[in-house]
């Protein structure tokens, strides 16, 4: 695991966006660990996420021409990236995002920014079912763009209904790759190396025998 990485699942700890305990998920499912990306809150935050998103972006070595932000929560999320990856990585990267409802008036159309060509790199904060992910990639196809692929904050690589997990199922359709800042291994080495709670490590591990993905 990098530095980086390292950084963001202390900062996502420190703000209570990554919890331990027992929650319910939408799925059903009782997890031992919970991540409410709603809870990056304030200017410092979002900025520090530009950062980990950024150097996540920059690592993978992915070409690509533009970013793009599914609206709501990747609207802020894309703009932070762009300004970082420009400040502090010298590339200036074009980027755009969409209305809910199309404007019917001044220059209309449901997407803001730069137009939407070449190819599209998704910055969201993560895919639980995929849906969002489908429709920001079905608004960039509709365009007559070319997915380049999509960034997320956590990949928590657990099947969904099938055998596959849903990000598994988005790189699979649209043969991209989806890049993350941790993955649930990330926050597992996490834990075996700052926690002392062979408990929670456990629970965390079985977790993962049981519904997890081959990452």
């Amino acid at each position: 695991m990098k530095d980086y990485q390292n950084e963001f699942l202390n900062f996502a700890i420190e703000n209570n966006v990554l919890s331990f305990g027992e929650y319910t998920l939408k799925s059903g499912r009782l997890s031992p660990y919970f991540f409410n990306f709603g809870l990056f809150q304030t200017g410092s935050a979002l900025a520090r996420l530009g950062d980990y998103y950024a150097q996540a972006i920059v690592d993978s070595g992915l070409k690509f021409d533009m970013l793009f932000g599914p609206a709501y929560k990747g609207i802020p999320l894309v703009s932070v990236v762009a300004a970082t990856l420009y400040e502090k990585h010298g590339v200036d990267y074009p980027y755009a995002y969409n209305r809910k409802e199309a404007k019917d008036h001044g220059e209309g159309g449901t997407i803001v920014g730069a137009p939407l060509e070449g190819r599209v790199l998704i910055v969201d904060d993560v895919i639980s079912a995929g849906t969002a992910c489908r429709e920001a990639a079905d608004l960039v196809a509709a365009n007559g763009a070319e997915l380049a692929g999509i960034a997320i904050s956590l990949d928590r690589q657990e099947r969904g209904t099938g055998t596959k997990s849903a990000v598994q199922e988005v790189e699979e359709t649209y043969d991209i790759s989806v890049l993350h800042i941790i993955g649930l291994q990330d926050v597992i080495q996490h834990i075996e190396t700052t926690a002392n709670d062979a408990s929670l490590l456990q629970r965390i591990t079985d977790y993962r025998n049981q519904y997890g993905v081959t990452a």
